[in-house]
């Protein structure tokens, strides 16, 4: 996006520049085949958003199929080339947190990569789409026992255990079934991501993970996760795989994906040392930033993956030992951007707001108001809760149409009974923008429909899928008679 000569708001961040074209498209930030038809409207693979909303009505989530195919042949494909000649590739599991589905967890079986899931329910998806238990991992700081039954009925490829409580417990069940359950230990390495305080989750003081610092109150002073380790390796119930870790969501520099690899090779082969074990597997976790705004700048796959092979060939090398097999857990940045939301406008009101004149060291006395516009629309926090819980940054555009009108700093906001319900907190639009229009708000197929709600009993959306000019949906969209079908009444 290119800077326009009018000067921007003071109301608006330093990074939201005042568009040239208040119409463009910028790349990063939208799935491929998304783009304006010779209307002006927005279209993904061909269809105008008019007629996705006639069909399946508004607000709506958008999702190339397409695009989501060919993000995650992209991690695999170059994750596969960068670790070639370390450990003969490396084992992609799509994070079903971010958003799953039947139909997704298909695509991904597809296009050769694993599930990794949280939960029974999302086992229950993963079985539905007739998934392997093979190809399949269980995460989760508070497993329950029928999650733990339900992952050894499957014959899960691994369980991720979270503490020494829990590894007793996975134990303990699977002994009862005369079996042995496969297990990596999620490790905190204390390295600090560079993201929001919320979705960091490699740091000492968080619910995650079996911590690496050495506890002088322990026996022998072993740090927790050394203390799993030789209970893991005592457990005749259990096949200890390896270690696991992830230092937070949304990261764009690659420091401490390259700081927590080196640390957890090091524990592996001070481990391997000491407790005379081969634990064949890493797992160096996902949470790849992607674009949300045409400021953001995430890096390609194949930078990434040649980044962490370059850390990981070079550390094994130095502590003389074979390389484990490698796993990622890549979530947003394949669905991320493979989606967007539509929504129609409904009110519209412009306030006043007090700002600094123009020029620096004015006192506040000759603050001056300028205009901000608010533009309603047909959802909000119950479909997308990122702005509220992350103080997340979006984008939109106008989808309907195309305007000659000037950009005119504006702030979507949904339509619950809440002022933090703010889809986008500032963008520009065009001056004309009315009811009745379209907006699209790109990037939201990660952690939007997952986390939607019923909020003021608004039904959640449904996501439609498009590919090769055909729409269809993948997730039906509720109805009223589904929010009143389980209120049992008086």
């Amino acid at each position: 996006m290119q800077e326009s000569t009018s000067p921007a708001s003071p109301l608006a961040p330093e990074w939201l520049a005042v568009p040239a074209d208040v119409n463009a498209l910028h790349t990063p930030v939208w799935a491929g085949g998304v783009e304006r038809n010779a209307g002006g409207e927005l279209a993904v693979d061909g269809i105008p958003v008019s007629a996705l909303k006639e069909q399946f009505g508004t607000p709506l989530f958008v999702m190339s199929e397409s695009d989501f195919r060919a993000r995650a042949r992209a991690f695999k494909d170059a994750f596969d080339d960068a670790f070639a000649d370390i450990c003969g590739g490396v084992d992609v599991y799509y994070a079903g947190k971010s958003f799953l589905c039947t139909a997704v967890a298909a695509w991904v079986a597809d296009e050769g990569l694993r599930l990794d899931t949280c939960s029974g329910g999302e086992l229950a998806v993963a079985a539905r789409a007739g998934i392997d238990g093979a190809n399949l991992s269980l995460h989760g700081n508070n497993k329950s026992d029928a999650e733990i039954n339900r992952a050894l009925d499957m014959n899960l490829g691994r369980i991720v255990v979270d503490s020494l409580d829990e590894l007793e417990r996975v134990a303990k069940i699977a002994a009862g079934r005369g079996e042995t359950a496969k297990v990596m230990l999620r490790l905190t390495p204390g390295v600090h991501a560079h993201t929001h305080e919320f979705i960091a989750t490699a740091h000492e003081d968080q619910k995650f993970g079996l911590s690496m610092a050495e506890d002088s109150t322990a026996e022998a002073g072993l740090s927790a996760a050394e203390e799993a380790v030789a209970a893991a390796t005592s457990y005749a119930s259990v096949e200890l795989l390896g270690l696991h870790c992830h230092i937070g969501s949304q990261i764009f520099e690659p420091d401490g994906f390259a700081l927590a690899a080196e640390k957890l090779l090091s524990f592996l082969a001070a481990v391997q040392a000491k407790y005379s074990i081969t634990l064949p597997e890493l797992d160096l976790g996902g949470g790849y930033g992607i674009a949300y705004t045409p400021v953001d700048t995430p890096r390609p796959a194949a930078d990434i993956a040649q980044a962490m092979a370059a850390v990981v060939r070079s550390k094994c090398a130095e502590l003389g030992i074979t390389a484990p097999r490698i796993s990622i857990e890549p979530g947003r940045a394949i669905v991320g951007s493979s989606t967007f939301t539509l929504y129609e406008v409904g009110t519209l009101k412009t306030v006043r707001v007090d700002a600094p004149a123009a020029g620096s060291g004015e006192s506040a006395e000759k603050n001056v108001t300028h205009p901000r516009r608010y533009v309603s629309v047909d959802g909000g926090m119950s479909d997308n809760a990122r702005p509220v819980l992350y103080d997340a940054d979006y984008s939109a555009i106008l989808a309907s149409r195309t305007s000659a009108a000037a950009p005119q700093l504006s702030r979507v906001v949904g339509k619950h009974c809440e002022s933090g319900d703010i889809v986008v907190r500032d963008v520009y639009l065009p001056e004309d923008v009315a009811a009745g229009d379209l907006l699209a708000v790109p990037g939201t197929g990660a952690y939007c429909w997952a986390l939607s709600s019923n909020y003021n009993y608004l039904a959640r959306p449904g996501v439609v899928a498009v590919r090769d000019g055909s729409p269809r949906l993948i997730v039906r969209g509720e109805t009223e008679e589904d929010l009143l079908n389980r209120d049992m009444g008086a």
